[in-house]
């Protein structure tokens, strides 16, 4: 991908589970006493298709599309908006989007006519953050029709197993810990045991960030946000190819 940019074409959730207790988009939010549990559609809502005066893409072909980060993509109240939506990302198959949810019992309902067995333009990625999210979840996303699937355990509360269930069944697991100044403790052998799973399923890995709360050799580091992702980074156990 040439570039990456943000698409949050629509702005509001409801907090989900553990994970979400510390969420950063209620933490913005309430700075400017906005209530985050008002799902509303943004001015950005068909930025895929802008054009400029010239008639080109507004977002260059090639670009990497962060899609609904401020809130779900298959959140119910957004329903009603969502079939313009994939309009959007079935014509701009161009473009690759990339979108995060709590609610993988939500996704057969809300895939478009003609999904088939995925569009090769979309990665969809469920998150879970502890033992019993990954039992709930990821049984009912494993089987969904979906072409590009990852998981992204952030923030990690706890050690997951997987049951030996990965196999060719993800592209790519991330981890993650937890940001903010009330963060939770992100322990580094979870982070391991993860790493360790995926090595033996041969499933890419990557160590995103540490959070603001490391514990290591049960030693508890404060690791400042600027430094979060270069510690993680320093620890050398990706197997993605950057």
């Amino acid at each position: 991908m040439s570039e990456s940019r943000l698409w949050n074409l629509w702005h509001g959730c409801h907090k989900k589970s553990e994970g979400c207790q510390h969420c950063y988009v209620f933490r913005r939010d309430a700075e400017f006493e906005k209530d985050s549990n008002v799902v509303t559609k943004t001015s950005t809502f068909n930025l895929p298709i802008r054009r400029d005066r010239q008639g080109n893409w507004k977002v260059p072909s090639g670009t990497l599309m962060w899609t609904c980060f401020t809130s779900v993509f298959f959140i119910e109240e957004a329903d009603a908006w969502r079939v313009e939506a994939w309009l959007m990302i079935r014509r701009r198959s161009d473009l690759h989007f990339y979108m995060v949810t709590k609610r993988p019992e939500r996704i057969a309902q809300c895939l478009p006519e003609d999904w088939g067995n995925g569009y090769d333009n979309v990665t969809i990625c469920c998150t879970i953050e502890n033992q019993r999210r990954a039992d709930e979840r990821l049984p009912i996303f494993q089987k969904l029709p979906i072409r590009h699937k990852a998981i992204i355990c952030e923030p990690l509360l706890e050690a997951i197993d997987f049951h030996d269930g990965l196999g060719s069944f993800v592209e790519q697991v991330t981890v993650g810990g937890e940001s903010g100044r009330d963060a939770r403790v992100c322990d580094y052998d979870w982070v391991l045991s993860i790493h360790e799973q995926c090595i033996k399923a041969d499933v890419p890995f990557h160590f995103k960030q540490t959070g603001a709360t490391f514990r290591k050799d049960g030693r508890i580091y404060h690791v400042p946000r600027d430094q979060q992702m270069h510690q993680a980074h320093r620890a050398g156990i990706d197997t993605i190819k950057r």
